[in-house]
């Protein structure tokens, strides 16, 4: 929960290199009641990116210049360590996804480059070409949930691409999105791209930003773009798979390969973070396939049969894939009409015993939590169990309050 500390005391408790929200506020004023409750409810997410948060109390006894003259001037801060990085009016902090979006904005300057022109994007475009790629998004406003998974996505990969964030409709529409009224997350192949004259493929994300989908896009993004195969489809693992996407098998044989797998690219780059697409050699397979079958279908649920198509169009393949979607789609907006009126609530078993639970205290003190620099020296000290969980999903949290329940258990044997 949030910490509520004096002023002396909360500078005492601050680690060089560690970042850390404070709220400054007097002592007895009650006016900032519901945003306190939402700085409460970021402390986790917050804490999950190293950041720790702290209400400070200003008193009488203690002068600071963080604490304002007046009730309603008061402000929170971001710190990291001693040095002051950001202030924000509480305002512009209005609930926990402008709150977590705007630290970690404010930490990741050197990751995010936020631009208003289109030549800002080229100039940027044309610095990374044979480099890195880039992952443009575009949000409504600062602040927003979709802005906040686009920061919280660039926490985890922006060591790996250049992220890049605006809020202006007009340079949205300069790169052809009619769409002006949602969120959008572009991503730019740029790392490929060796004539500097050439322009960047770009790949639009169509699912909602949120940060799975995020992430789910980029693993995608880093995935092989045509894969060959000469297995069994159905034995065929991939991360698309993994992901929750279909596979599509493009079936070629040695007298015709060079344009099958010209045709294999093209159709992995029109599915490209909408399905896997291998090239399935009939020749060196040993699976008995149609004799005129062209292409292998595959759905992502488990022990749903192959299916062997004859599909001499591209687009015909494209839109078997796309349709597949939309009747996915359907399904999932059918499942939520039926659920019950309490959203909070989630179908999924885990997802509910995850919020039954949210208040429930865990005893994270008997447990040791490591980082990248005490990992190793800790786990080889001695006889460890070591779970690796994330904050953010249901089944780590509910494996995370039986990992505990053992805790508890050793401990007292």
């Amino acid at each position: 929960s949030l910490s509520e500390l004096s002023p002396q005391k909360y500078f005492s408790t601050l680690q060089p290199g560690k970042a850390s929200l404070a709220y400054f506020c007097q002592a007895d004023s009650p006016r900032n009641s519901v945003f306190l409750e939402e700085l409460n409810e970021a402390v986790k997410p917050l804490q999950d990116y190293g950041i720790s948060v702290a209400k400070v109390n200003c008193v009488k006894e203690e002068t600071s210049r963080y604490c304002g003259k007046e009730k309603d001037s008061m402000k929170a801060y971001l710190f990291r360590g001693n040095i002051l990085l950001r202030e924000f009016p509480p305002d512009t902090l209005f609930d926990v996804n402008a709150i977590v979006a705007h630290v970690l904005f404010a930490l990741l300057f050197n990751e995010v480059k936020y631009i208003s022109t289109l030549e800002d994007l080229q100039n940027i475009e044309s610095a990374l070409k044979g480099k890195a790629s880039i992952a443009f998004s575009y949000v409504r406003a600062i602040g927003t949930p979709e802005h906040r998974a686009v920061m919280e996505a660039a926490f985890v990969y922006g060591t790996t691409y250049q992220f890049v964030l605006t809020t202006e409709t007009a340079l949205l529409e300069s790169i052809g999105t009619e769409d002006i009224k949602n969120a959008h997350l572009y991503f730019f192949h740029c790392k490929q791209v060796l004539d500097l004259t050439e322009q960047c493929r770009r790949t639009l994300m169509e699912p909602p930003l949120t940060t799975l989908n995020i992430h789910r896009f980029i693993k995608t993004m880093e995935a092989p773009l045509l894969t060959e195969v000469a297995e069994d489809p159905q034995q065929v693992s991939t991360v698309h798979l993994q992901l929750g996407l279909p596979l599509v098998f493009i079936v070629s044989q040695q007298a015709t390969y060079e344009a099958d797998r010209r045709t294999a690219e093209w159709v992995a780059w029109r599915l490209l973070g909408k399905a896997g697409v291998l090239l399935l050699l009939r020749d060196s397979s040993e699976v008995d396939i149609p004799q005129h079958a062209n292409v292998v279908f595959r759905r992502a649920e488990e022990g749903v049969p192959v299916e062997f198509l004859v599909l001499h169009d591209v687009d015909l393949i494209i839109s078997r894939v796309e349709s597949n979607m939309h009747i996915e789609e359907i399904q999932e907006d059918e499942d939520e009409d039926m659920a019950s009126p309490d959203m909070d609530i989630q179908d999924d078993e885990v997802a509910e015993t995850v919020y039954r639970d949210r208040k429930r205290r865990l005893p994270l003190e008997l447990t040791v939590e490591v980082t990248e620099e005490t990992f190793n020296t800790t786990v080889v000290a001695s006889d460890s169990i070591v779970l690796f969980y994330a904050g953010w999903q249901a089944v780590s949290m509910a494996f995370l309050q039986s990992y505990i329940d053992l805790a508890i258990k050793l401990k007292g044997g």
